[in-house]
């Protein structure tokens, strides 16, 4: 390697002849002494400062010839690679030319030529050449992007080209004695760090027409798009909404399609996914999409073709998860659902006419995928009628039945199975929204049917390979649990007519059956599977049960016995996380919906000792279920058998009820942060029940229907329910006690009482408040003492750095007598034109006046008239 001050001249390279000796008047030309005598054949002497000196001279003849010649020395120069420590030189060298290629052609060539050498491996000198060289050679491959703006296709061909050889790094083509070739990625990293990939997508708004270009800067996108940080930069250039307004565009090749398509998929993995939904989510770009998905369904028959339109679904269904996305008006969403119901349910439609899904994999995904979207689709109220239009619910119902042996059906068994599932799951999501249609083809019967087919023996070998179908191998557990999902969602919409329905086909039987049945059958392998199977059947009960008598009476004994089974499970159970948390949530909403208020349900649960399982989950001190439990236990006391029950449990160490209710009394206003002593006696009398939180809350205006902090206060903390367990039993002959319990005891039942207090203050508030106005009213003193305090508030609130220019407004009022602050909408009399006068005072107007104190109208004396009216004015 030649340095650029010793460098040897032009001149001396094309005659061969070297320099050995120098005089004080010429700067001699020395080649730097490399390794070995190799190293002056890989890189031959060139200035590299005469050439740009040279290129960027001007008006002489024959420059052009000669600028030419000694670029062309330079690309040989350079063929084995280019050195960091020279790239700046070579690319303001590369940048020289193409700025002259507008008025001289011929300098195309010489800018193609050296471009091509950056598709040659970079050199290093030293290991630090990477980082010290750093800048200059992001800002030299930044560069190339620029250069797509000269209207050159062979030259942006070749930029291209380049480019994508950074990803594809070959060593070089010769050793080079002294140096040794820049990390693998070092092109690709310092390509990030130029921003190259920002020019690369706005140089596509160049190539409208250039197929040809189009398509290499699509590839170059490709490889750029592989990384995080060019995908960030490309989707601030609004990458995706300008790639994919061009799906369309004409390409006999099929490149286009699938490039732009890989882009999209990389922008959205590697950049902000909200953003570039939101550039895909304009009509232009859905229209684009919708065309090219139709023309894939329709006519593409290859294995490519299918999954390429697999992956464009995939990317419209991500958009439709954006509600401001123009499905709908784009008429893609129709189309979509047309295309997920058509095997299903015949359609005359053009699009589908004489179509066919095959039992390939790209169909089965292409079919998963269609029931997916409607899913996300039908979170869009206004698709709700393109629902009914397309008869979804009608489609996914025809999967919704046991097999049938004789019937010979596109799908394998396993992917029908799958599909089964996947249709029952969808049901869930679509059929809350479309009860009428639901109810209409008889989805009730149907889906019991389904479950009592996946309750029988009926031989059935389930595969249980896809994620629907979890925990349902060799058995109907899988059907099982989405199809009690499907009830669970129709039953919590608390339409009447759906439950009547539903109780009248004997539903409540059936699910207690279903329970029964699996507590007979005990599963350990596919344990969370059953507890969210028992879950769900507890909740549907409780769904159909609440707030109807006879439908309690239904539920009845054997609904009784199942619940008291779960209460019974083993407490260290709760934490293995399989789902006994939920099941005792179901469980216990399940005795507030199916049991409260029915009372032979009621005894029942009290001879089979349920209080006292009550009792013993509360003494579990678990926070979650102490709330609900002692809710249950309030209403359980209105039943007057109750508390001798309560009286008679005893915990560990022989603790009763009593003592248990009072303990998590203290640790509850221990959590609140409400004033005790050691003894657990009252610290601040005024405000005997106020917590940590209610002295730290500040006054904050709520709506109408929201309840207020105080209301909230009774329902989320337990105290007030504790109070009426307590209340129920007369806080007398309670057993167990100790003497810090009865302290606490008093406080307990005094707790309503201190609850009044409360009113009584704002009472005494409001009385003084009145006090105060007849104070000011009647006397004086009192009156300028109130004024001046007021006057003090005022100036004290006032900001005292008055801004320039600012205008000063008075805000007291000489003279005024008024001892209240003035309201909102202020009445103003005038004063009495017999008083003043005014502009009026010479016309016959100024005589109708009404006098301050009312009454009738009265002639002012005070004006003189000049004409009498000959009719009397009324006095």
């Amino acid at each position: 390697m030649w340095t650029e001050e010793a460098g040897a001249t032009a001149e001396a390279q094309e005659s061969g002849i070297r320099n050995k000796s120098s005089s004080s008047s010429q700067i001699p030309v020395v080649g730097v002494v490399t390794e070995d005598d190799e190293a002056q054949d890989v890189f031959k002497p060139m200035d590299l400062n005469r050439v740009i000196k040279l290129l960027e001279e001007t008006d002489k003849d024959g420059l052009e010839e000669k600028q030419l010649k000694f670029v062309k020395k330079l690309v040989q120069c350079y063929q084995n690679g280019l050195p960091l420590r020279d790239l700046a030189q070579i690319f303001k060298i590369l940048n020289l030319c193409s700025g002259k290629i507008k008025n001289q052609p011929r300098f195309i060539e010489s800018a193609y030529d050296i471009i091509k050498l950056c598709g040659l491996p970079f050199l290093k000198k030293k290991v630090s050449d990477e980082i010290t060289y750093a800048e200059d050679t992001a800002n030299s491959i930044a560069l190339l992007g620029d250069l797509m703006k000269i209207p050159s296709s062979e030259l942006r061909i070749q930029i291209c080209k380049c480019i994508v050889d950074f990803y594809h790094a070959e060593p070089p083509k010769k050793h080079i004695p002294g140096y040794q070739q820049a990390s693998s990625s070092y092109k690709i990293q310092m390509a990030e760090v130029g921003g190259l990939a920002k020019t690369m997508v706005q140089s596509m708004t160049l190539l409208e027409n250039q197929l040809v270009e189009k398509l290499w800067v699509l590839k170059v996108l490709q490889h750029l798009s592989t990384s995080e940080v060019n995908c960030t930069i490309m989707m601030k250039a609004q990458a995706a909404s300008g790639i994919c307004t061009h799906l369309n565009d004409p390409d006999p090749s099929g490149q286009l399609l699938f490039r732009s398509s890989e882009i999209l998929w990389n922008l959205l993995e590697k950049s902000s996914k909200e953003e570039v939904i939101q550039q895909l989510s304009n009509l232009e770009c859905l229209l684009a999409l919708k065309e090219v998905f139709k023309n894939l369904f329709m006519r593409g028959f290859s294995h490519y073709d299918r999954q390429l339109r697999n992956d464009i679904l995939v990317i419209t269904t991500i958009i439709a998860q954006n509600p401001e996305a123009p499905m709908i008006e784009c008429g893609f969403t129709k189309d979509l659902i047309l295309f997920a119901t058509f095997n299903e349910v015949k359609s005359q439609n053009l699009l589908v006419k004489g179509l066919k899904l095959s039992n390939s994999y790209e169909d089965f995904e292409l079919k998963k995928l269609l029931f997916n979207v409607i899913v996300i689709l039908c979170k869009d109220l206004p698709t709700v009628q393109l629902l009914i239009d397309g008869k979804v619910i009608l489609a996914l119902f025809t999967y919704v039945k046991k097999p049938e042996k004789q019937k010979i059906i596109d799908w394998s068994a396993a992917q029908h199975e799958e599909l089964q599932l996947h249709a029952i799951a969808t049901l869930s999501s679509v059929a809350p929204l479309l009860i009428e249609e639901y109810m209409s083809c008889q989805g009730n019967a149907r889906v019991l049917a389904f479950l009592e087919w996946c309750e029988s023996e009926d031989p059935f070998f389930s595969h249980g390979n896809s994620f629907h179908g979890t925990g349902g191998r060799g058995n109907k557990f899988a059907q099982m649990r989405y199809s009690l999902r499907l009830l669970r969602a129709v039953v919590y919409l608390e339409d009447e007519t759906v439950n009547k329905d539903l109780c009248e086909k004997g539903t409540i039987q059936q699910m207690i059956g279903i329970f029964k049945n699996i507590i007979s059958k005990p599963n350990e392998k596919e344990e969370a599977i059953v507890l969210e199977i028992q879950s769900d059947i507890l909740l549907i009960l409780s769904g159909l049960c609440e707030n109807h008598i006879q439908r309690k009476e239904i539920f009845g004994t054997e609904g009784v016995d199942i619940v008291l089974h779960v209460m019974k499970t083993d407490p260290r159970k709760l934490q293995s996380g399989l789902g006994y948390n939920v099941l005792l949530f179901s469980t216990l909403d399940s005795i507030w919906c199916c049991i409260l208020g029915c009372y032979p349900s009621e005894d029942y649960f009290l001879e089979k000792e349920g209080i006292f399982l009550l009792l013993d989950l509360l003494a579990l001190n678990q926070k979650k279920f102490c709330n609900l439990i002692l809710g249950i236990m309030v209403e359980f006391c209105d039943n007057p058998k109750t508390a001798a029950h309560v009286n008679a449990w005893q915990g560990k160490k022989d603790q009763t009820a009593a003592s248990l209710l009072i303990k998590l009394w203290r640790k509850e206003e221990k959590e609140l942060g409400v004033k005790r002593d050691k003894n657990g006696k009252i610290i601040d009398t005024k405000k005997p029940l106020f917590t940590s939180f209610q002295e730290e809350q500040k006054i904050i205006p709520l709506p109408a229907n929201c309840p207020s902090i105080a209301v909230m206060d009774v329902s989320e903390n337990i105290r007030a329910k504790i109070y009426a367990i307590l209340g129920k039993l007369d806080f007398e002959n309670l057993p167990g006690l100790s003497a810090e319990d009865f302290v606490t005891l008093c406080i307990i039942h005094r707790y309503l009482d201190f609850k009044i207090q409360a009113t009584h203050k704002q009472r005494e508030l409001a009385n003084k408040s009145w006090e105060d106005f007849l104070a000011r009213t009647s006397n004086a003193k009192t009156l300028k003492k109130a004024k001046s305090l007021q006057e003090k508030a005022i100036e004290a609130s006032r900001y005292h750095k008055r801004p320039q220019n600012a205008i000063f407004h008075q805000t007291h009022i000489k003279g005024l007598n008024t001892t209240v602050p003035s309201g909102g909408v202020v009445t103003v009399e005038s004063t009495p034109a017999r008083l003043v006068g005014g502009p009026l005072v010479d016309t016959d107007i100024a005589l109708k006046k009404l006098p301050i104190r009312g009454g009738a109208l009265q002639r002012v004396k005070a004006v003189k008239i000049v004409d009498a009216p000959k009719k009397s004015i009324p006095t």
